[in-house]
């Protein structure tokens, strides 16, 4: 016999919710942690403390700012996965990117051809 469906959404959370704690704890992390190496925020953290000379104040403010867009990504994107059908929003994000690509290619081509002549 098959396994039985479940009959609330609950339950349905609770069957997807079985990858272990510490797998996604590692995989947030190191993709968020290579993410921000070297990017502008890293830079503008390096600048301020710097030109402030209080480093600690400065991590103190950079960590609380890096913490609360997480907080936002989290919930705009538990937002999504409760109100936008999974295909639908996968689609979306895909015609997105593919436009975003395609702009910045094209951008960068015309400046190319621009140095050229």
């Amino acid at each position: 016999m098959g396994k039985p469906k479940p009959a609330s959404k609950i339950e349905d959370i609770d069957l997807k919710d079985t990858t272990p704690f510490l797998n996604i704890l590692i995989t947030s992390f190191s993709t968020i942690f290579l993410a921000e190496l070297g990017d502008k925020t890293q830079l503008a953290t390096l600048i301020l403390s710097a030109q402030s000379g209080r480093p600690i104040i400065i991590f103190i403010g950079a960590a609380l700012a890096l913490i609360f867009t997480s907080l936002l990504g989290v919930l705009i994107g538990r937002w999504i996965a409760n109100n936008l059908p999974r295909q639908r929003f996968t689609l979306v994000s895909g015609i997105i990117m593919l436009s975003l690509g395609i702009y910045l290619a094209s951008q960068g081509f015309i400046d190319f051809i621009k140095i050229k002549t």
